[in-house]
């Protein structure tokens, strides 16, 4: 028997699966909710039938069942406005840039003064991202990372980032492909960072260090800001030194700024 694979369903005897079809029809389903959502605009508020009927060439019907479906998942509200998930997802854009923005100047001015490599990252998809990095600008060696590296789970940043999450999908998602006895071990991680506010990566194997503080907005985490180096420049013995207590500072400062 034949049997082709392609794209999301299989081809079996020439006869398309119900599987394949199924796919088909929720991706058109989300496209077309897409669409609706892409009316909004200055003019625009609130949607109703006759908007979404004329505007994309649906039937009245058709358009009206979409509206009530975007309503019960909370994309619209009750008038056809946008809803709570529309706000919740602005908030996390603007919050975003606010950190990205503001995260510079402080970072500069925090690497300057310690002559460190100074780091922030993002929760992204697949673990904590890196943003931003401002360099030493002197000294002789210089320990740094790229924009855009996925952070390991047991680095400072992936550990103060998931420590604050209020999601246990990411927490879960941190301590997965580890032993049972790694987890333990890394709950237990998690949790001094969040009775102490920082966290250290493990990296002495590697003669490196790092340790992070938490960004917060005006709920929750939203970034976290590191010193890397050296295990010398930055000895993880050092748990409330004067290179700890810049960072806290400098992450308080940015935290204010963002939640303010």
């Amino acid at each position: 028997m034949d049997k082709t694979t392609e794209g999301a369903g299989s081809v079996e005897n020439g006869t398309p699966s119900l599987a394949t079809d199924t796919e088909k029809g929720a991706i058109q389903s989300i496209e077309r909710a897409g669409q609706i959502l892409s009316l909004f605009d200055q003019d625009t508020l609130n949607l109703s039938v006759a908007i979404v009927s004329e505007r994309l060439g649906l039937n009245r019907t058709t358009a009206h069942r979409y509206l009530l479906s975007l309503q019960s998942s909370a994309f619209l509200d009750k008038t056809n406005g946008p809803g709570p998930i529309l706000d919740q997802l602005s908030a996390f854009i603007s919050s975003r840039r606010k950190v990205l923005s503001l995260a510079p100047a402080i970072m500069r001015e925090l690497s300057d003064k310690t002559q460190m490599t100074v780091v922030m990252s993002l929760l992204g998809r697949s673990g904590p991202v890196v943003a931003l990095v401002e360099e030493a600008a002197v000294g002789t060696i210089v320990v740094t990372v790229r924009v855009g590296t996925v952070l390991e789970p047991k680095s400072s940043q992936s550990r103060v980032l998931v420590a604050f999450q209020s999601e246990q999908t990411a927490i879960a998602q941190h301590l997965a492909g580890m032993s049972e006895s790694e987890a333990k071990a890394e709950e237990a991680e998690l949790a001094k960072v969040r009775r102490d506010r920082i966290g250290w990566a493990d990296l002495s194997h590697l003669g490196l260090a790092a340790v992070a503080a938490p960004i917060f907005g005006s709920r929750d985490v939203k970034a976290a800001m590191a010193f890397i180096g050296t295990a010398k420049m930055l000895p993880s013995s050092e748990k409330s030194g004067p290179l700890v207590e810049d960072l806290k500072a400098a992450a308080a400062k940015l935290s204010k700024l963002v939640g303010g």
